[in-house]
């Protein structure tokens, strides 16, 4: 059964260089998991922070529902603790303090078992002629595309 693909922060592919990725659990209230099956979520200026030797997912808005119980309403940008093992801890800390780097999240989906998960990757900034290259490559590598598939014919 593949995963169930909440939503994907594609910017943050745009403005940073993917070296590593990971999976993370995350810690939720039962009313965020509803929201997210609604899709109800966005993280665009979400990012990853060590609060006391653990590591939390900042900035990701996750919009409460309507049916949910009106008298509690968490924050919808409120620090969400990831869960991963000491091991990864400990290298994405030594990553992060050493070279300099960050760890941005990727994506919020449900895996097999219908756990929410969180994609995280060790990312270095990309400088803005980094970004009009990759642009630059990717128009071309489409042209190539379009140009093949239209000789095919």
């Amino acid at each position: 059964m593949p995963i169930n693909i909440i939503i994907q922060n594609k910017k943050a592919r745009h403005d940073y260089e993917i070296l590593e990725k990971f999976e993370a659990g995350i810690v939720l209230q039962g009313s965020e998991v509803k929201a997210l099956r609604a899709k109800r979520a966005n993280l665009s200026d979400a990012f990853c922070r060590f609060i006391k030797g653990e590591l939390h997912l900042m900035n990701a808005h996750i919009t409460a529902l309507e049916t949910a119980h009106k008298s509690y309403s968490p924050d919808t940008r409120t620090p969400r603790k990831l869960l991963l093992h000491k091991k990864q801890l400990e290298k994405l800390y030594l990553k992060i303090h050493r070279d300099g780097l960050t760890i941005v999240p990727l994506m919020l989906y449900f895996n097999e078992r219908n756990f929410v998960k969180v994609s995280i990757a060790i990312a270095k900034g990309k400088k803005l002629h980094d970004k009009r290259a990759d642009m630059k490559a990717k128009t071309l590598d489409r042209e190539a595309r379009q140009a093949i598939k239209a000789r095919s014919y």
